[in-house]
């Protein structure tokens, strides 16, 4: 089978397309042809080396196919199964060998392209909107890179909810889609400073919760605009890594709450994940949740996916076809 293999940690040319065997499945196993793979910033930190991975891997936390085989020991899916997955290695390939209890079912209605664009950033705004801070009718929340994959889903379930969103974007035409999408503000960052626009459009009172995946450039200055005991959730850290910072900064702004939470501790047992992907499926079955799959990219074009979604260039979500 073709597949994507990492050897050395690195920039996109690091993604070699190689041949492999076709993985036979341990006792808790299911091996899934793909349909779609997705890309996702996450792929791009364990290239880099900045979260580590045994090498060498085949990178890519989530994707959609058919059960072809299955372990000894599985009970919950059989061969023919349309089922999705996150949170666990190699999607970039042909087939994946994947742990049976880490998969669920694609329901009708739901095609296998969307289901791989829809695990990991659905789950991600899902757990962000309802989870992380849970928000509720009224409350106001700053969603940075609000074009992006996650973030026109959280828009989305932000909306939904009934809290007021304000949307950080770097174009005219991502602050289309993000109007699109549900968000009451839009503030376009690379003309004005979004701290504060923030801060005007709350008339100074500030945000109950920021949710940023950006990180580096942003990170500060949403603190600022958070109300006194608001919280900022970092989930990512597109424009880099947030420097150390003294906790007392937390206390001198209000004392204000400070998480970097990931998906896999909101997907942690079988039943959370089971009920979470069932919840976003839901919302797109009902109409309530759109996805943008922005591009597919053959699977042999792996590393301009990746500079593609490292570039800033895209909105919505990237997949590969294997």
């Amino acid at each position: 089978m073709k597949a994507i293999l990492v050897r050395q940690v690195g920039g996109p040319e690091a993604m070699e397309l190689v041949e492999l065997p076709v993985p036979q499945p341990k006792a808790n196993e299911a091996v899934v042809k793909l349909a779609a793979s997705g890309v996702n910033f996450i792929d791009v930190y364990q290239r880099e080396g900045r979260y580590k991975v045994p090498l060498p891997f085949t990178p890519g936390q989530e994707g959609a196919g058919v059960v072809t085989a299955v372990g000894a020991d599985v009970t919950s899916v059989k061969a023919g199964d349309r089922v999705a997955w996150s949170h666990f290695l190699g999607a970039y390939a042909e087939y994946a060998a994947v742990a049976a209890d880490r998969l669920v079912s694609i329901p009708q209605g739901v095609t296998d392209q969307q289901a791989a664009a829809a695990m990991l950033q659905g789950m991600t705004a899902h757990y962000l909107s309802h989870d992380t801070y849970p928000l509720k009718r009224g409350e106001t929340a700053l969603v940075h890179a609000a074009a992006g994959g996650v973030g026109l889903l959280l828009v989305q379930m932000a909306h939904n909810i009934g809290a007021r969103v304000i949307a950080t974007v770097s174009t005219d035409e991502k602050a289309k889609l993000a109007r699109e999408a549900g968000a009451d503000e839009v503030i376009l960052y690379t003309q004005s400073d979004f701290e504060a626009e923030a801060k005007r459009i709350t008339g100074g009172k500030g945000v109950d919760v920021v949710y940023d995946s950006v990180g580096k450039t942003t990170f500060e200055k949403g603190l600022s605009v958070l109300r006194p005991r608001g919280m900022m959730a970092l989930f990512g850290g597109s424009s880099g890594a947030v420097p150390p910072f003294d906790p007392i900064v937390l206390t001198q702004k209000g004392s204000l709450f400070l998480t970097r939470p990931s998906l896999g501790n909101y997907i942690a047992t079988r039943e959370e994940l089971v009920a979470r992907s069932g919840a976003v499926f839901g919302m797109m079955a009902a109409g309530k949740l759109k996805l943008r799959i922005e591009h597919t990219y053959p699977l042999a074009e792996a590393q301009r996916a990746h500079r593609d979604l490292e570039g800033r260039k895209t909105t919505g979500k990237l997949l590969l076809i294997p």
